[in-house]
């Protein structure tokens, strides 16, 4: 049973914390060949051990879409987004506010936009952008799988496409956008230019360590978890997802996840078994396919390897039953809600963490390390 009341004072208290203490950053790096397509040189930021645990909270807010369709731009309703509150209880308990990355259906309609703009406007929550493609105008462009992430698209048009997705949300929010994640986190050779073109102050697209090349994703293989600085003067921040590989093998994750993804080895569950024997796993903080354990499992490890910001993040459609595999009747969003509470306790409580914004977690950093900015 959750000390619900005990906790809520703390965590609330203690939300806002002193700036991060910093090792020396060091110098710039250009990343290996596996994230090619990056052209800026990205400088890492490394924490001293010391340095309080962060957690952050980003929704992906977006139509009910469903994954075994072709992709379709009509395919956009967005009923789901009335259902956020249930979430929302449990953020402002702990004193949490969430960021809603929001894309063009969610943007543009007023069933979207309506709900989280009250959230935004109450205090309660802020709004980015999330591009999605096949959602975002705009179209007369071919789409299938490669052209479903924007970082694979004609620089022109993922620039135009993201354009007109921040016009919609400056217009319907009142705000003008500066948070961003690709969708299916795809960043490509152009992305990270058009955001500081466009003003954007943060990007939370990277998925650190792991290749979805055979999805004709980026490879982000050779991507640490450690957020950086890019963009002219180094004055943007790229806070990766919380994603890493456990088990005795994590450290060969870039051979065997490719070999782990291959056909033949998901029809025989090696994978799978590879997991409970504590061999080898890869894992999202998401309540999202994995469970309480295997979060807190991914947390520990992070921590134990120097990570000190998380960022907690799942689908918005997944709060409405039958809209994703995670969450199919009433019974599994009671347990999908309770994996969020029950986790979002226990960082606070147990691992000591603190509670953050994106914007809190730049607005410490450039305090702590000005000469970045």
């Amino acid at each position: 049973m959750i000390e619900r009341n005990a906790t809520r004072s703390k965590l609330s208290s203690e939300r806002h914390g002193a700036a991060p203490a910093l090792h020396a950053v060091p110098p710039a790096l250009r990343l290996g060949e596996p994230v090619n397509f990056f052209t800026q040189r990205l400088q890492p930021i490394h924490f001293a051990a010391e340095t309080r645990p962060m957690l952050q909270v980003i929704v992906d807010a977006e139509e009910e879409f469903d994954w075994s369709q072709p992709f379709d731009h009509r395919n956009d309703t967005v009923e789901n987004i009335a259902h956020q509150v249930l979430a929302q209880r449990i953020f402002e308990r702990y004193g949490i506010k969430p960021t809603y990355v929001v894309d063009y259906a969610v943007a543009s309609q007023e069933k979207g936009f309506a709900p989280l703009r009250a959230l935004m406007q109450g205090g309660g929550a802020d709004i980015g952008a999330h591009l999605q493609p096949w959602v975002n105008p705009p179209f007369g462009h071919g789409m299938d799988d490669h052209h479903s992430f924007p970082g694979n698209l004609a620089p022109e048009l993922e620039r135009e496409k993201l354009r007109q997705l921040t016009d919609a949300i400056e217009l319907n929010f009142g705000q003008r956008p500066a948070i961003y994640r690709a969708g299916r986190y795809g960043l490509g050779p152009s992305s990270f230019e058009m955001l500081d073109e466009l003003g954007y102050e943060i990007d939370a697209s990277v998925l650190p360590g792991i290749d979805l090349g055979e999805k004709s994703g980026p490879n982000f293989s050779a991507v640490g978890p450690e957020p950086f600085w890019f963009g002219a003067g180094r004055r943007r921040l790229g806070i990766p997802l919380s994603a890493s590989y456990t088990g005795l093998f994590a450290h060969g994750h870039r051979a065997l996840d490719r070999v782990t993804n291959w056909k033949i080895v998901e029809r025989m569950r090696l994978k799978a078994a590879a997991s409970r024997l504590g061999l080898f796993d890869r894992m999202n903080l998401s309540p999202e396919g994995f469970t309480l354990t295997e979060q807190k499992r991914l947390t520990r490890t992070m921590i134990a390897r120097g990570q000190r910001i998380f960022t907690l993040s799942y689908h918005s459609p997944s709060l409405l039953p039958g809209c994703t595999p995670y969450v199919r009747d009433a019974g599994e969003l009671d347990a999908f809600l309770a994996k969020i509470e029950n986790y979002v306790v226990w960082f606070g409580g147990e691992i000591g963490g603190s509670f953050v914004t994106p914007f809190e977690i730049k607005a410490s950093l450039d305090r702590a390390a000005p000469g970045t900015v």
